[in-house]
């Protein structure tokens, strides 16, 4: 007689269930690869002879911002800091400004890798890579500016705590030092987490490689790894420490730039909550231009199986929960101004939405606060067009809030013989447009030499693998 099935064993399918398909959790990686198709489809990218078409022409448009960003520091240099739209009251334009910009688009590639690993998120193994790059080609942005608006770029070494032989002293109290501090420990330890996690497929590359000259290079950049117990195990714990060290940079890289403006006495800039309101902004813009440059980048190299759309639905849902903060922090803003009693902060406030630059602030509220809120809905939250729509409106609206907090708070100042306007001249345009050049081509030069996506993290992610197992 056979033995019946105990009701507690039955497990119905989803199709039995009749659940909706937008209900069905979304895999991490899609079924069907194993360690060879992985290891075939992301080397392919860095090992072809020629690259889809449309890496060419992202080429070249960064190619020609490099050359404009050349002439634009060429011509700074020659003539001085005048030919940007600086005046008086507006010391800081658009140099502080994109600074901030960009410092905070860096921020989600040390969140993804960093806090995201520590916490043992695996959607994050398929956007880490090329959101550490990120961050790397977004600092490098950032830092051209404050270097550029001392005026003497050739005496920036004076910054840095050097032996002090010349008997300089640096201004510890002054936040341009505090910068220098924040963002080249910022870069250093994200420098160096990027190249730890690239060892493994570096060597991959290394023994995968047809060219003389491709095999000497990835080998020398491999350091001699041969994928030994040994290897991985001092592998594994630089890599731990490293995000150890990453993670308190989130909070405390941004915290600092925003000291810049809270230490002043300027109305605007003095409030407490800049730190959580700047490090919230930072990972919003950040994971919103991680979005711009995954959904592109997806499609051209047919990487649906590996970004799929749990990651891009995952970040729409962190999107959406800094978008909430920031919009918090506008309404906070607001608030004290008038809870304080004080002429001048309510001033500022109604300085900001009726008057001159009215138009940035309200296209600010737009793009920041009320474009985000599409995230709410599952089915605009998983279409990769509607969230490519959503994160250029927040590349946008970032950028206006730098604009509305720094050349708007100064362009009035406490005396109406101070006041005046502030507009970028072709100059700052030029610059602005040359450092997204420069981001656009090491982004793509980097896709062409390297791994976008890390190799062996995404082999951990196949059913059976010793990895996969430990996170069931």
């Amino acid at each position: 007689m056979a033995q019946e099935t105990p009701i507690h064993e039955v497990r119905p399918t989803t199709q039995e269930m009749k659940i909706p398909a937008r209900f069905i959790p979304q895999p991490v990686l899609e079924p069907g690869h194993t360690y060879a198709s992985v290891t075939d489809h992301i080397s392919s990218i860095v090992l072809r002879r020629k690259m889809p078409f449309g890496w060419y022409i992202g080429f070249m448009v960064g190619c020609l911002g490099v050359m404009l960003l050349t002439s634009v520091i060429g011509k700074l240099i020659f003539v001085g800091v005048g030919i940007w739209g600086i005046n008086h009251p507006v010391g800081w334009g658009f140099d502080i400004l994109n600074f901030v910009w960009w410092i905070g688009i860096g921020h989600a590639g040390t969140l993804i890798s960093a806090i995201l690993l520590l916490l043992r998120q695996d959607w994050r193994t398929s956007i880490n890579r090329f959101a550490e790059a990120m961050t790397l080609f977004a600092v490098a942005s950032a830092g051209l500016y404050p270097a550029l608006h001392t005026g003497r770029p050739w005496y920036d070494y004076w910054l840095f705590p050097y032996p002090n032989t010349m008997t300089l002293w640096p201004q510890f109290r002054s936040p341009l030092m505090w910068d220098v501090f924040a963002v080249t420990t910022y870069a250093t330890v994200s420098a160096l987490f990027w190249y730890v996690g690239l060892i493994p497929d570096l060597a991959t590359l290394r023994d995968r490689s047809n060219s003389f000259f491709g095999r000497k290079i990835y080998g020398m950049a491999a350091l001699g790894w041969r994928g030994s117990a040994k290897h991985w195990y001092r592998y594994e714990t630089a890599y731990l420490l490293l995000a150890g060290l990453s993670t308190p940079l989130v909070l405390s890289v941004h915290t600092i730039v925003s000291f810049d403006f809270a230490v002043a006495q300027v109305p605007g800039w003095h409030s407490t909550f800049f730190p959580p309101y700047f490090v919230a902004g930072a990972v919003y813009a950040g994971f919103a231009m991680v979005l711009t440059l995954a959904i592109p980048f997806r499609k051209l190299f047919h990487l649906e199986d590996f970004i799929t759309i749990k990651h891009l639905e995952n970040m729409g849902k962190v999107m959406l929960a800094t978008g909430l903060i920031v919009f918090y922090a506008y309404a906070l803003e607001a608030f004290f101004a008038y809870y304080s009693g004080n002429t001048i902060e309510r001033y500022m406030m109604m300085n900001r939405a009726f008057g001159p630059y009215w138009k940035m602030y309200w296209m600010l509220i737009l793009c920041n606060g009320v474009a985000p809120q599409m995230m709410w809905f599952k089915r605009l939250r998983t279409s990769p067009g509607w969230l490519f729509f959503t994160a250029m409106f927040v590349n946008v609206g970032m950028w206006l809030e730098r604009f509305v907090i720094i050349p708007v708070s100064l362009h009035r100042d406490f005396l109406p013989s101070s006041w005046g306007m502030y507009h970028g001249t072709v100059w700052d345009w030029g610059m602005f447009l040359g450092s997204i050049g420069l981001f656009i081509f090491l982004l793509f030069l980097f896709v062409r030499v390297l791994p976008m996506i890390s190799i062996f993290e995404m082999r951990t992610l196949i059913p059976g693998s010793h990895a996969a197992e430990g996170t069931e």
